[in-house]
């Protein structure tokens, strides 16, 4: 069964509760889906599509196929930050497409990828605890949706939503805590 957008958020955030560590996500997930969108980017394909208008040609990219999945999943989830995430990721899957024809664009790509890596361990530097990812895979696809919501709930919007994936982080981050001291007692 699939885990609510309660369930994927309060997990992601129960390891994302310093200001600090959430204010280096603003900077690094951005940056980490850019660059590998823009290696996706490399790979495109045409695909002829016969219709009653007659024959037409479309270029795809595994970037859009992955940003389409990904949507897909957002709006299953959570109609309002799937919206906010199209808004705000658009223009940033948009310069990829252009980024993608200059010439040293994966060069370009595996810097920032790094680069946004090494901003995401200083956050989580300050948290004191691991990224999510390292338990759950998935949750690689949850950071982009939790700096999302981070901005919807920073505009005053879901509050409820908020304060249940917050009250379900502490717990959840309170019996991390907890099993964390247990193994070095």
């Amino acid at each position: 069964m699939m885990k609510t957008v309660i369930e994927q958020l309060s997990s992601y955030k129960s390891v994302h509760l310093n200001r600090k560590n959430i204010h280096t996500h603003f900077i690094g997930v951005p940056m980490i889906i850019w660059s590998i969108a823009l290696l996706l980017a490399s790979v495109s394909f045409e695909v002829v599509i016969n219709n009653y208008l007659g024959v037409a040609q479309v270029n795809f990219t595994l970037a859009a196929i992955l940003s389409i999945a990904v949507f897909i999943y957002y709006l299953i989830l959570s109609l309002p930050l799937a919206l906010l995430a199209f808004i705000l990721f658009g223009p940033l899957m948009w310069s990829v497409h252009e980024v993608v024809k200059v010439e040293h664009h994966i060069i370009i790509a595996i810097s920032v990828f790094i680069i946004g890596w090494v901003i995401q361990f200083v956050g989580h530097h300050y948290e004191k605890a691991k990224p999510a990812f390292f338990d759950d895979i998935n949750q690689l696809f949850i950071g982009p949706l939790f700096v999302i919501a981070e901005i919807y709930f920073s505009l005053g919007q879901g509050r409820i939503l908020n304060k249940k994936i917050t009250e379900k982080a502490i717990e959840k981050r309170r019996i991390f805590e907890q099993k964390k001291h247990n193994n070095i007692c």
